[in-house]
């Protein structure tokens, strides 16, 4: 295996994808996502939270049933109970309020979308990057927008493997985007670009719109604003809508 560029390389890494400024050696294609806006101004590309969003907050009735039950068992003969019975009663307590935070939280407080923009006539990156810490439900999850020069930004392939609490092999596989300081390998930032969807392949598509414009890439489909939700996904009607800072949305949607 190749030797990684970038120090630290990101978790999990495989490969360096080329740089932003060599000429792309796969087709560029992004799948089956669209852009949220192409023109020869900027490019948007969508970007989801999780792969399976919605599904969490379908799990916050069933743990609160399962905690009421649990507590009228438990408290209707409280007096009988051993010190044993009360630290167990207490910890599956607290187990079951984090996981009825922690579902709740994951599946709603991120935003609809974490849309990234490529500006090629300032020839720079603005990301809309969510940060959390997802065993700590309790505290303030937050959008922290982000902006760099597209001479800054590397591509890495990464790939890792898990299992499920029934023993099955889970495989996830991505492309993230490192930010280094200009002129060395040193990482400063880095955000993901696109987990188990086009990989190098969409890296091929920003780098071409970013070298040669939307004429020289296939025709995209139809844009499509991500804060318009589907009426029965409860998660994402609860959730945010992309908001950019005033000053960045105007500097990353126009020319110089």
């Amino acid at each position: 295996m190749t030797k990684a560029l970038l120090n630290p390389p990101c978790s999990g890494w495989q490969e360096d994808l080329p740089h932003p400024a060599a000429r792309p050696v796969v087709v560029p294609d992004l799948g089956f996502d669209t852009p949220n806006h192409l023109d020869d101004v900027f490019f948007e590309l969508h970007r989801a939270s999780s792969l399976g969003r919605g599904v969490m907050i379908l799990f916050v009735p069933v743990i609160s049933i399962q905690l009421i039950t649990l507590s009228i068992l438990f408290l209707s003969d409280w007096k009988a109970l051993s010190a044993t019975e009360w630290m167990l009663f207490i910890f599956m307590l607290l187990i079951s309020i984090w996981s009825v935070l922690f579902a709740l939280k994951i599946d709603t407080a991120s935003p609809r979308d974490l849309p990234i923009r490529f500006n090629r006539t300032r020839q720079r990156i603005y990301a809309y990057n969510f940060n959390y810490r997802w065993w700590n439900p309790f505290e303030r999850w937050r959008v922290i927008p982000v902006a760099y020069d597209w001479s800054q930004v590397r591509a890495e392939r990464w790939k890792k493997r898990g299992a499920t609490a029934q023993g099955a092999l889970i495989i996830k596989w991505g492309v993230v985007l490192s930010i280094v300081e200009p002129d060395t390998n040193k990482v400063i930032d880095r955000f993901p670009l696109s987990t188990m969807g086009a990989d190098e392949f969409a890296w091929a598509y920003i780098c071409t719109y970013m070298q040669q414009g939307p004429s020289a890439l296939p025709p995209p489909g139809p844009p499509r604003d991500h804060n318009n939700v589907p009426w029965y996904n409860l998660a994402l009607r609860l959730a945010p809508k992309v908001k950019w800072p005033a000053e960045m949305d105007r500097e990353s949607r126009t020319a110089p």
